[in-house]
């Protein structure tokens, strides 16, 4: 028997009795833990090692029925809510202090079906385990880039990946989703039905409800040709890299990263990924491979989910990270500039300045036709240190701030919404930026799905918002 003190809605604490918590266990069919459980800190712990906090209540949901039991307790009792996928995002919205942690990462059902190329998966799983399951079909759909990525943030944000210039964003793929309204009721959505829903989840998704299965579209992937060329870093590079990217077909996709060598020298990799027709693999990726002579050439025939793997080891788990992002359409002079001065100084030798591509299929879609609004080629700028030492933490920030401040004149007002930091550090304006032409829809949505807030640890769209 115990009382709990947690965090409201407001903000604000109280005391939860220890009966409503013992009745609330009885509806679950996974487990509720609290500090000092075993498994507690395991649960509590996301990719990245900067977030510490610590939950009331960690509900391991292994279905649906379980999350319909978290949102009702959690509105009946005003708890502070937070939603775990993956534990991937980088500010740690997954977890929350003193509220209620609805753990979705139990929940790891997948079903593929190869006549008609779909697969239904939950939303627990990440890259790597929806990607060896549909590629033992040879399909594949844009997810991301790194194996520990948990699906259902990445699709609910937009979701670029190495396939997005042939097949779109991971939201342009789908099809349908189950999901938990803050009433508590279970809805279908889909281009059929619940369609004002299905429109929201597709970029701004964490703010109407909780996923708990996707139905994606998939397309034949049977292998590709990818991996990564190694330059020096230079301004002729960096040119080289913004022309070889604007002027890449869809099969294309790349990704510029600022690093340092084993050897402490400074580099810029520029990583490929080509899912097009082989025998014409070389002819399109020659001039990344000729441009100049590389350091190093990792380019070669893969499997998808070598390809998806291939970053794993860059951005561990665990790691202390930080980020600050902005869509840039071109690298000018401007921005080569500023972006050569911050890595003459960068604060830690596992800090990276990353350039991920959107182009092709995924530019081509109205951006009115989604909620995901970018819809034009840019690269999503990700300044981005990193340390396994706490000790060089505030160094690390303070470098990401100015280097995201100096940028500013070369960049458009426009940022991922997973690349998006913490709205309590950048404001309400970032998360406007984030939702661009469609923010006065999503907010009207909001009022209609979510008109209390309860799902407010996110890219928070507030239901009161609109301006006038």
């Amino acid at each position: 028997m115990f009382n709990l003190e947690v965090t409201t809605l407001t903000g604000g604490k109280r005391l939860i009795e220890s009966r409503l918590a013992d009745q609330f266990r009885k509806h679950l069919k996974g487990e509720l833990l609290r500090s000092g459980d075993e498994g507690y800190d395991d649960a509590r712990k996301v990719w990245n090692g900067m977030i510490d906090k610590r939950p009331a209540l960690i509900a391991r949901c292994i279905n649906a029925d379980d999350v319909v039991a978290c949102v009702n307790f959690a509105r009946e009792n005003e708890l502070l809510v937070s939603v775990r996928g993956g534990g991937h995002n980088y500010a740690g919205k997954a977890v929350c202090d003193d509220g209620l942690m609805i753990d979705l990462s139990l929940m790891k059902g997948i079903e593929v079906n190869p006549a008609n190329s779909t697969v239904k998966a939950q939303a627990g799983l990440n890259l790597g385990e929806f990607d060896r399951e549909t590629q033992r079909f040879g399909l594949a759909t844009t997810l991301g880039m790194n194996t520990d990525t948990g699906i259902a943030g990445l699709t609910l944000g937009g979701g670029y990946g190495w396939l997005g210039g042939k097949y779109g964003l991971a939201c342009d793929n789908l099809i349908s989703a189950t999901v938990v309204t803050a009433d508590g009721q279970v809805l279908s959505a889909s281009a059929n039905e619940n369609e004002d829903l299905f429109w929201g989840l597709r970029g701004a998704g964490a703010n109407f409800g909780i996923v708990t299965e996707f139905e994606y579209q998939l397309h034949p992937v049977d292998g590709v040709v990818g991996g990564m060329v190694l330059y020096p870093l230079k301004a002729d590079v960096l040119r080289f890299f913004n022309d070889f990217s604007n002027s890449a077909p869809d099969e294309v996709t790349t990704l510029g990263v600022v690093l340092k060598t084993e050897d402490g020298d400074l580099a810029f990799a520029i990583a490929v990924c080509y899912c097009g027709e082989q025998d014409k693999a070389d002819e399109v990726l020659k001039p990344l491979r000729t441009f100049q002579q590389p350091l190093a050439d990792m380019i070669a025939p893969r499997s998808y989910v070598e390809m998806q793997s291939m970053l794993d080891n860059v951005w561990l788990p665990g790691r202390l990270y930080y980020n600050k992002a902005h869509n840039i359409r071109s690298l000018n002079d401007g921005a080569i500039e500023t972006i050569l001065n911050y890595s003459e100084m960068l604060p830690t030798d596992l800090t990276n300045i990353a350039f991920q591509q959107l182009h092709g299929a995924a530019s081509r879609i109205p951006a009115t036709e989604t909620a995901f609004p970018h819809r034009y080629d840019h690269f999503d700028l990700l300044v981005h240190p990193a340390t396994d030492n706490p000790a060089e933490s505030e160094q690390m920030i303070k470098w990401a701030r100015e280097c995201w401040d100096d940028l500013k004149p070369f960049v458009d007002r426009a940022v991922y919404v997973n690349a998006l930091e913490d709205a309590s550090e950048e404001g309400e304006n970032r998360v406007r930026d984030a939702y661009g032409v469609n923010y006065d829809r999503l907010v009207l949505l909001k009022r209609k799905y979510d008109p209390t807030n309860l799902f407010r640890l996110n890219s928070n769209i507030k239901p009161e918002s609109i301006q006038t």
